[in-house]
């Protein structure tokens, strides 16, 4: 029987969880498993991985291939180093103090890059946050600025109106006397 360490889907259509099992290579993907051994959370920013190490690290010694993918995530969380300083000590290249030691060092290291990373992230969408606020502000500036031009436009338009009709207003009331000799020496002139 070949057994693999795989993972297990979970959770709705565009939001995955996986369950990190030990199952036959034969077994449907969704299917019978021996073992869960862990999890994995690909939404979270970085993933969220919780895995046995130990459970992992007997699977391993024992003939589970693990996926591609789930080689990766052990690997990200120290448990292919742990096997391999295992290795080691078996064979008698190093005692399991100094295994342990090295294994420790390496997980400080990464759980700092994890922290920083984390860090980054935060920092990043806090600046992504404020440069979007000061976009939206100088939108909102513009559109009030593009308003009060059409106000000022519309109310010139209205004062002219006024004026035109102030004028024909003025017209209609001035005598029609004057224009009317004018228009009468004009046609004597023209005869």
């Amino acid at each position: 029987m070949a057994v693999k360490i795989r993972l297990q889907r979970y959770g709705k259509k565009g939001q995955p969880y996986y369950h990190i099992v030990i199952a036959d290579a034969r077994a449907a993907r969704d299917g019978k498993f021996i073992e869960e051994i862990g999890s994995y959370n690909p939404l979270t920013s970085p993933a969220t991985i919780t895995i046995d190490a130990d459970k992992a690290c007997k699977w391993l010694k024992d003939g589970a291939q693990p996926t591609d993918t789930v080689r990766s995530i052990l690997s990200y969380k120290g448990v292919m180093l742990k096997r391999h300083l295992q290795i080691g000590v078996e064979k008698g290249a190093m005692t399991q103090e100094v295994a342990d030691q090295k294994l420790n060092a390496w997980l400080e290291e990464k759980n700092k890059k994890i922290a920083a990373k984390i860090e980054k992230s935060s920092s990043d969408k806090k600046s992504q946050q404020t440069e979007a606020f000061k976009k939206e502000q100088e939108v909102n500036q513009k559109r009030l600025e593009t308003i009060a031009k059409k106000k000022a436009d519309i109310e010139a338009a209205a004062q002219a109106k006024a004026q035109e009709a102030a004028a024909k207003a003025e017209q209609a009331e001035q005598p029609e006397t004057e224009e009317a000799p004018k228009a009468e020496e004009q046609q004597e002139e023209t005869k």
